[in-house]
This record gives C-alpha cells, structure tokens and sequence, in this order.
C-alpha cells in the first residue's frame, strides 16, 4: 500500500514568541526573528552553481535501520550499484549491524558504509556493544548518532551521545549528528531551545567539526509520513546554522552540512533541497528502495540555480 505523505502539524512551534507562519507567505515569519537568524534572502547565488548556504558538498545517507535480509539487501546493494548518481554528491547507507560486512565488501566505491551506533570507548566487556575499532576494521566511514530512536527509545542523554561522538571522531569515523524536537516539544515552543541543547552537548566535547554532518530530523516527521513544510524545515537549518557561527566559528558555520531527515522521499526532495540551508537529507524508509533513494540523491539537481 503506497505511503501518503501528509503535511506536517498546522504550527511552527519554534519559540512561544513566534508568530504561526504555516498558511502565510514562506518568508513572512523572517522579520520577527530577525533578531537571531540572518535573513535567508540576503543571499545572492551564483549562475550554474550549487545554491547552499553552506561551502560542503550535498550529503544524502540512508539510514535502513532494523530492516532487511541477505535476499533484500542483495538485491538493494545491486540497485544501487546500477543506479546512476549526480557526482557532486557524497552518498552513505548504513545497514543494520550484522549486514555491515557483506555490504561494505559488495557496495560501489561511489557510496560509503556507515554504522547506526558505536560505543563510548574502546571496546572489551560491553555486551552487544559494538565498537569504533571494530567499524573501522571492516570498512566503515561513519556512525549515525544521537537519533531520535537512540535518545527516546533506548534512553541515550545528550552528554552519553556527545562523548560517542568525541570518541568516534578521535578514531577517525565521521559522525552523523542527529537531533530534534518531539510532537510536545513543538508544540511548546522550544524547537529552537531542544535543538541547540542537543548541539551543545556535542560541540562541548568533539575535538573538531572537520568530519561532522548535522542530521535535523523533527521526530514528529520520522516515519509519520509527515513532513515539515521546506520554509518550516529552512527555518530550523538557517538557527542552527547561526547557532554554530555564534557558539563554534563562522567557518564551522560554513563549512558544517546540515541534512534534513524525516519522511523524505522520491516526492518531496526535489522542494526540499531548493532550500538554502537544506545540504542534503538522512533518509529512512525510502532508502530500502534503490531506484527512489537514487532519486532522492539526484536532488541535489534542485539546488542547481540560474541567477
């Protein structure tokens, strides 16, 4: 049965000073906060470049989470070895553990591996743990961390997910740094204050911004079948951007990409990915599907602009 992607919640949820923007023109709510963001229509692209706010390249990774056999992911990692990409495009996937092995083996050098979780440290006696060291060993790129799965569901704080973080980068993985606010949380007011908590813990203790990518995936939206509007979502990825240029550097600010998850899909990238502050996306459910995750990472196509 086909997915109906629904639009998200009638609020924008960000500060309890912020007017509702969702039913009025995409850039009308931008005066109010003025005060804390930069005004995303100050900036002028150039002719046939990649319209991003930031300097990174567009990122897609695809997050199959706890899905998939031998059958299934053979036939997917085919997929997406016939798939024809954009080159301007780093691309991930990141299969469940026990999977690991036979995709990093099997997959295109075009696409990397990444793991959905590591462990604070070295390993040793940490049952069903699985460690950084280990990763590494059979090929691994990146680690997903601080989803909303990780933090809601198993309980993970954001100074436990700050410091796997720390522990990966100082072993050589990339780290895919989620965060997001809850359906409440929104609804509260405090999508800004729950975001930039969640980024603290992790800029109070990594030792470098260099191989980091931002994941913001509103967890109302992740596998809801809704979605955050392109304006609401840009509103969300030009705060945490400024939040980074305030709190870390302007060049961490720059250069740091900043990936939309949540519901995304063959459907709704291409106006995703027309937002400035949007560097790609960390894709979920249509990720299991290697002909739409090739489109999803084609997208990046929207972002290719005309002055």
């Amino acid at each position: 049965m086909e997915t109906v992607v629904t639009p998200c919640p009638q609020f924008s949820g960000l500060r309890r000073s912020c007017p509702t923007f969702h039913n009025a023109p995409s850039q009308s709510f931008l005066p109010h906060i003025n005060s804390q963001l930069r005004l995303s229509s100050s900036r002028k692209p150039c002719r046939a470049v990649v319209a991003m706010a930031g300097s990174g390249k567009f990122f897609v990774g695809g997050n199959w989470k706890c899905n998939g056999t031998k059958d299934s992911i053979t036939k997917l990692v085919s997929d997406l070895n016939s798939a024809k990409l954009e080159n301007d495009v780093d691309v991930v996937v990141s299969p469940p553990f026990v999977y690991l092995d036979m995709v990093s083996t099997s997959l295109t050098d075009r696409i990397e591996v990444s793991a959905q979780n590591s462990w604070i440290g070295k390993g040793g006696a940490f049952t069903g743990e699985i460690s950084v060291e280990q990763l590494k060993d059979i090929g691994c790129k990146w680690v997903i961390l601080g989803h909303s799965e990780r933090r809601h569901v198993i309980g993970e704080d954001d100074q436990f997910i700050g410091k796997k973080a720390a522990y990966a980068l100082n072993e050589g993985l990339g780290v895919i740094a989620c965060i997001g606010e809850l359906l409440e949380e929104r609804e509260a007011g405090k999508t800004f204050d729950v975001c930039f908590q969640q980024l603290k813990a992790f800029a109070d203790v990594v030792p470098s911004w260099d191989n980091i990518v931002i994941a913001y995936e509103p967890v109302w939206a992740i596998g809801t079948g809704k979605v955050a509007t392109p304006q609401q979502a840009q509103e969300v990825h030009l705060a945490v951007r400024d939040w980074l240029k305030k709190n870390v550097s302007e060049e961490v600010a720059s250069k740091t990409r900043i990936i939309y998850g949540g519901s995304v899909n063959g459907s709704n990238c291409g106006e995703l990915a027309k937002q400035e502050d949007i560097d790609g996306f960390l894709v979920g459910g249509a990720s299991l599907k290697g002909p739409e995750f090739a489109t999803i990472v084609n997208s990046v196509t929207s972002k290719k602009v005309a002055a």
